[in-house]
């Protein structure tokens, strides 16, 4: 049966038809009364946004959320887990600082923000998953001992997954630092007659896996966690994987964290999903390109796939800015358009089959 995927556009002309409103609309065709009890703590699970991104979820939409939670009688708090890769949210003080500056203090949103796997990202509980890659994953503590969650996803591409949605956002924002590791699972190498030598990927790297030989980048494999970082700030695209075996099998380890992350909770999570600024990477980076298409609108349900897969087909159906790459390559998915080696549906393929969700959905304008 189709899940239901609710949907309210951008378009505005009076306050009643203000973003902030239709979010609060949102919200009630979920029915938050039956996702969050009276007196109980829910998390509010997003991403902040690195500092110097600009595209991260508004706080002032977020704060619309966080009402209705309140209105709905529970607790709710703000909450992601600390990074793999060096940056500004790679432990839990940073993380809250950065949080903060990108406008989530608790005198905007309403709420307090708690990182969910501690200082370092060591706190986790174990969760059978009993998949294809892993019996069992690490999720952040306080994510999985929340009662209720209410998913809030900014919609956007991927340099690594292709885009990043609801799933994505419970993979690696559900997981600690170990479960991030056991994702990601892989390493990187150089292409040597590429690397210019800039060494902006050495200072880069949180485990000192890199460094410079003869002028070149080197990788010491052993050390490399594979969190990426030095592919996304290398100017040269030197650093590379193997993409042509390593993408697949690493979306499908992804999609399992989000299945662990939700596994159980009967019913207790929902989800909203912003295709606003549908920039080409993740809020991760620590800048924000411009958008591959006009803002499309926000998304809600109670399934994950569901969701995104009508957020990608909401994508892909719009126009697209400033010829880009999909117009000159003819492709029809914006995503994979932009990150050739990507192969982003299988975090939907894989996840109807693993019982995470289902991809067909009945699309309801609000």
């Amino acid at each position: 049966m189709p899940a239901k995927v609710y949907f309210t556009d951008t378009h505005s002309r009076s306050h009643e038809e203000s973003k902030m409103v239709k979010v609060a609309r949102l919200c009630d065709a979920l029915n938050l009364k039956k996702i969050v009890k009276k007196n109980e703590l829910a998390a509010v699970k997003l991403h902040f946004g690195e500092y110097g991104n600009d595209t991260h979820l508004n706080p002032t939409l977020v704060r619309q959320v966080v009402d209705k939670i309140i209105a709905a009688g529970g607790k709710p708090f703000l909450t992601d887990t600390t990074t793999l890769y060096s940056g500004s949210r790679h432990n839990a003080v940073d993380h809250l600082q950065t949080a903060y500056l990108n406008g989530f203090a608790p005198s905007v949103v309403g709420a307090p923000v708690i990182i969910a796997d501690g200082l370092f990202g060591g706190n986790d509980v174990p969760v059978r998953s009993n998949c294809k890659h892993f019996k069992e994953v690490h999720i952040a503590t306080e994510i999985r001992r929340a009662p209720s969650m209410v998913v809030l996803s900014h919609f956007k591409g991927h340099q690594m997954a292709g885009f990043g949605g609801a799933v994505k956002n419970l993979a690696m924002g559900g997981a600690s630092v170990r479960g991030k590791r056991e994702q990601h699972a892989t390493h990187v190498s150089v292409n040597k007659d590429d690397c210019i030598g800039c060494a902006k990927c050495v200072h880069s790297c949180p485990q000192q896996a890199l460094s410079m030989r003869d002028h070149k980048s080197h990788v010491e494999t052993a050390r490399c966690i594979g969190c990426f970082e030095c592919m996304t700030v290398c100017p040269a695209k030197a650093i590379v994987m193997d993409w042509a075996t390593e993408m697949e099998p690493f979306m499908e380890r992804m999609t399992e964290y989000a299945y662990g992350t939700v596994k159980g909770r009967n019913r207790r999570v929902c989800y909203i999903n912003f295709v606003l600024n549908v920039t080409p990477d993740c809020d991760c980076v620590a800048w924000s390109d411009m958008p591959l298409v006009p803002d499309v609108g926000i998304l809600a349900s109670t399934d994950p796939v569901a969701l995104d897969q009508a957020c990608l087909d909401l994508v892909n159906s719009a126009p697209s800015l400033c010829g880009s790459a999909q117009e000159k390559n003819g492709e029809q998915d914006k995503f994979t358009a932009r990150w050739p080696h990507t192969r982003g549906p299988v975090q939907l393929q894989y996840g109807e089959e693993i019982g995470l969700g289902n991809r067909a959905y009945e699309l309801i304008r609000l």
